[in-house]
């Protein structure tokens, strides 16, 4: 059964995809420092007690991403993709490596640098950026195999099967381009302009968009190259975690997600408008915790680990056991 899981991991990103091949792919991390390792413990008493009506206040209680793998019996990842050289997509990047040895490393060909000075009050440490930094600068032959893809790119495994068919996991390179990746090193070092967007297609034809912290000129790019492969999608991973961002959002009337998922930060900075204007649906962590999907479905089935939101959404959810979460309803507008 293939599975997304997109984690609540404070103010950064974390998606998991568990694979009908078996493959694990996981995309950005956040939270998953040394440091911050604990014993996964998410207990019903515990799950009734975090959060109220409005307000579901699921920021405070984040999870360690590889707590959270470890608990769900995943002992090993076969590609992680780094969508882009932000920390708060790669907090704790060493500590996840240390313990599930990615196979592959998706990876972008940036030049960003980030001076000594920089780090002093920072919240992040520097050994993830060290390590990032080996990794990115590593012979591409050696273990993890590095990968730098750009839109289009079709390959073994990732798209296309062992006999170089068309499938393997369903993965397509949206962008960035070579032109948006020198762009980014050689004119005002936006390191988003270089961001993955990632379409997922599942077995079921299921699509899901997982966007990075994608920006407009990436957007453009994909509505006039990909505009048939994105149109009308399942599922839409907010870029910028659905921050504002000083961005067009006119690629949602292409999109039209029948919802999306967003990530934490404070109500204020949060594009709501762009969505509700449009009667896009979302769901945030804030309210839900984690948010998983069950792919398999048409529609896709939606569960999530705060039972006060699944209860509120869905005062008849249960409790799948496999999935550690709480059922909410199908992804659907209807």
């Amino acid at each position: 059964m293939s599975t997304i899981h997109f984690l609540n991991v404070q103010d950064g990103d974390c998606s998991i995809i568990e694979h009908n091949s078996g493959n694990i792919t996981v995309i950005d991390v956040c939270n998953a420092r040394q440091d911050l390792l604990r014993e996964f413990i998410f207990s019903e008493q515990a799950s009734q007690e975090r959060g109220v009506s409005g307000n579901f206040q699921q920021k405070k209680y984040p999870v360690n991403p590889i707590s959270y793998m470890q608990a769900r019996n995943i002992n090993r990842i076969f590609r992680y993709i780094q969508t882009h050289p932000d920390m708060d997509h790669m907090d704790g990047i060493k500590t996840l490596f240390d313990n599930f040895n990615p196979i592959n490393f998706w990876d972008t060909n940036n030049t960003k640098e980030i001076p000594d000075s920089k780090w002093q009050g920072s919240h992040y440490i520097v050994e993830d950026w060290h390590f990032y930094k080996s990794l990115r600068d590593s012979d591409p032959d050696y273990s993890p195999k590095r990968l730098a893809l750009h839109s289009g790119a079709q390959g073994q495994y990732y798209n296309r099967s062992v006999n170089n068919n068309h499938g393997g996991d369903g993965l397509h390179v949206m962008a960035p381009t070579k032109k948006l990746v020198a762009k980014a090193n050689e004119v005002d070092e936006d390191y988003n302009r270089c961001s993955y967007v990632i379409l997922y297609l599942t077995s079921s034809g299921n699509r899901i968009v997982f966007g990075g912290d994608s920006h407009d000129e990436t957007w453009e790019h994909i509505i006039s190259k990909h505009r048939e492969d994105v149109t009308n999608v399942d599922l839409l991973i907010a870029p910028h975690h659905g921050r504002k961002s000083n961005r067009s959002y006119d690629f949602l009337d292409i999109l039209n997600p029948n919802l999306t998922f967003f990530g934490n930060a404070r109500h204020e900075h949060l594009a709501y408008d762009a969505w509700y204007n449009r009667n896009l649906p979302i769901i945030t962590n804030n309210q839900a915790n984690c948010m998983i999907v069950d792919t398999s479905t048409t529609p896709m089935s939606l569960y999530v680990t705060h039972e006060n939101f699944a209860r509120r959404c869905n005062p008849k959810t249960s409790y799948n056991y496999d999935l550690k979460s709480w059922y909410v309803c199908p992804i659907t507008k209807n």
